[in-house]
């Protein structure tokens, strides 16, 4: 496994947002994390992160123990996240946007990089001396996933990359992902939209109140009636 997560716990004050969470991610498998707002699945992706400290378990990433890796080490080690609501820098050109996830990178490095971002999203190529804030929620989700691209992921953590789209797009943004995998990245994809993620994904957990419930691939999770009932609408 390239990711393995066990029985991790984590805190914000008295609150307890994480409890005995375990699971794990293969090296080249898509795997989805759905449940409520508000359920920790956010929480749990910046633990990985290293941005929000666990109070309990641990975090191993290509056998190695990272739970107290501070975020940069663990970007070197090629765990990336885009964060939920894109987090794009508005005012700096999409260029600018797409460098920064290159920061760790040779120059050589970071233009060939660059070049195969262009190359997947076409439209930032086309635009790419325009402001980030000047683009559509759908292209800055595609700039986000791109500048993580840039840091050359490892494991890539996708948190809610279709809050807020229209329907069209969001069937865009999830055959990005789906051509992510199939290129070789490995994904942990958080989301609300439990139908999308679990119809693209290898495998798929559920989360309620800080604690995984479920877990099973993602046609099982599709045909789960707790899953349907729950999450699905059915």
């Amino acid at each position: 496994m390239l990711l393995e997560v066990e029985d991790l716990a984590s805190h914000y004050g008295r609150i307890q947002a994480l409890r005995g969470v375990s699971l794990a991610v293969a090296e080249g498998e898509l795997v989805a994390l759905v449940g409520a707002n508000g359920a920790g699945k956010t929480t749990l992706l910046r633990v990985l992160s290293g941005v929000q400290p666990a109070s309990a378990g641990s975090v191993r990433f290509d056998g190695r123990d990272i739970t107290q890796a501070p975020p940069h080490a663990r970007v070197g080690l090629g765990i990336v996240q885009v964060p939920e609501g894109r987090q794009v820098f508005a005012p700096l050109s999409i260029e600018d946007n797409l460098r920064l996830g290159a920061y760790r990178r040779e120059r050589a490095e970071a233009e060939a990089l660059l070049a195969e971002v262009y190359r997947r999203f076409p439209v930032l190529a086309e635009r790419r001396g325009q402001p980030a804030g000047h683009l559509s929620g759908g292209q800055q989700q595609m700039l986000a996933i791109g500048r993580a691209l840039m840091a050359r992921p490892r494991c890539l953590l996708l948190d809610e990359p279709s809050m807020g789209l229209a329907p069209l797009i969001v069937e865009e943004i999830f055959t990005t992902i789906r051509r992510l995998k199939e290129t070789g990245t490995t994904v942990l994809l958080v989301e609300q939209n439990a139908y999308g993620a679990l119809a693209i994904a290898d495998r798929g957990y559920v989360m309620e109140t800080g604690t995984l419930v479920l877990a099973d691939t993602g046609a099982a999770l599709l045909a789960n009636e707790r899953v349907k009932t729950a999450y699905l609408g059915l």
